[in-house]
């Protein structure tokens, strides 16, 4: 395992040289060293996700104001700049105090089996969390019975949105199974009206797609074992679950190259698309940036085939080794990680908290309906964002998915995945 953690920091490594930012990041590192500020690394920098994360800074500043604190977020690709500064920061024995990193793989085969992190399992009992967070979700920030970070928020990845209109006006009812689904798609295009917007710009966009009808189709069971390498890519329900893919990306527009996922929300949006697959934080960005109101403007319901399933996905921060001001760091994620803090971040950042005791008087129709899920649903830990398998692995289905949705070969899509499955955990 420390021989893939290496690769996965060489990897992390070499987003450096390509990105946007790194330039002006790496000339404040040294300014940055040993500064004795909580530097808080991030790349909330966005609409919702950056109101959150100030209104976390302002009220861990009330409750602690001998402690300066630098926000160190990061800007650009969707978390790729960040994540290659701090690779480089890592590498370099100059860790920010805490930074963001997703539960799962992304922190366990990466920052945890490169010793890089310090177990927080004190932390945990000193602030009786054990009963708080679900198990599945601490089994996901832990590692051989030590727990190394602590959840903020909870994103769900399996969710379908759709404008209310554009179906009220064709007669429509939101699609709850894959056969559903293609039936509204062929009306939709019957009339003119693209039925799935698309931004892959960015291959992770696709990637959940993919992901989302591998759920639905295999169940949480069998989705779970790929990532252990228990089921194989070349097994007929996988091969089923990218012929469903293939066929849900003949409805979606031409343009998706070219944009984001903010441009296929904004498809969605103003109508000239009627459905969109993306995690709620396209939510976050529906009610924040474009101003709609939840349940009037844009419903939602899990991606067809789903239904009792939630696709996780968990923004934490954890306490990286060789930082000299551990006491306030710990500060820092005790407030994180208690009720006070949860409920100041998520409703402006669109997520909801990761304990199960959180206010849910703070959240929108959405989030109540999304918290009580997330109490009953089978959680399944998301491949696009670096939870379900190692850096190395999600790099390559990612370029994977990327040629499939030009080509639409599934022969080709299953060998590559096949191949890349060596660097699966075994």
């Amino acid at each position: 395992m420390k021989k893939k953690a290496l690769l996965f920091i060489a990897l992390a490594f070499t987003l450096l040289l390509s990105a946007c930012s790194q330039s002006s990041s790496s000339d404040d590192t040294n300014n940055k060293k040993n500064s004795g500020k909580l530097e808080i690394f991030s790349w909330w920098t966005g609409a919702g996700e950056e109101d959150g994360l100030k209104a976390l800074i302002k009220l861990f500043k009330e409750k602690n104001p001998d402690i300066p604190v630098e926000n160190a977020a990061v800007a650009g690709g969707a978390g790729t700049n960040a994540k290659a500064v701090l690779a480089s920061r890592m590498q370099g024995n100059d860790p920010p105090a805490t930074f963001q990193v997703h539960g799962g793989a992304e922190l366990n085969d990466g920052w945890v089996a490169a010793d890089k992190m310090e177990p927080l399992n004190d932390l945990y009992d000193k602030e009786k969390w054990n009963d708080k967070f679900p198990k599945q979700l601490i089994d996901m920030v832990s590692k051989d019975g030590k727990i190394y970070s602590v959840p903020v928020d909870i994103h769900r990845g399996n969710v379908l949105w759709y404008n209310k209109k554009v179906f009220a006006d064709n007669n429509l009812q939101a699609p709850k199974t894959l056969d559903e689904f293609f039936k509204v798609a062929d009306k939709l295009k019957a009339k003119g009206i693209t039925p799935l917007a698309l931004g892959d710009k960015e291959p992770w966009t696709a990637t959940m797609i993919f992901e989302n009808i591998l759920l639905g189709t295999l169940g949480n069971e069998d989705y779970q074992k790929l990532w252990t390498g228990d089921l194989k890519f070349d097994d007929p329900k996988v091969k089923k679950a990218a012929e469903s893919f293939k066929k849900m990306l003949s409805y979606v527009n031409d343009d998706h190259s070219s944009r984001n996922w903010q441009d296929a929300s904004q498809l969605v949006a103003k109508g000239d698309a009627a459905m969109n697959i993306m995690g709620d934080w396209a939510k976050g960005y529906f009610v924040n940036d474009l101003k709609l109101k939840v349940n009037e403007d844009f419903g939602w319901v899990a991606t067809p085939g789903s239904e009792g399933q939630f696709m996780i996905i968990t923004d934490t921060f954890g306490l990286p080794k060789g930082v000299k001001n551990t006491k306030d760091v710990k500060q820092f994620l005790s407030l994180l990680g208690s009720v006070e803090g949860q409920d100041a971040f998520n409703p402006l950042k669109g997520s909801i908290p990761a304990r199960t005791d959180a206010d849910e008087s703070k959240y929108d129709e959405y989030g109540k309906q999304t918290m009580k899920e997330f109490k009953e649903a089978k959680l399944a830990p998301s491949l696009a964002h670096g939870s379900a398998a190692p850096e190395g692995f999600v790099t390559k289905a990612n370029q994977a998915v990327n040629i499939f949705v030009t080509q639409k070969n599934v022969g080709q899509l299953i060998d590559s995945l096949n191949q890349a499955s060596s660097e699966l955990k075994k």
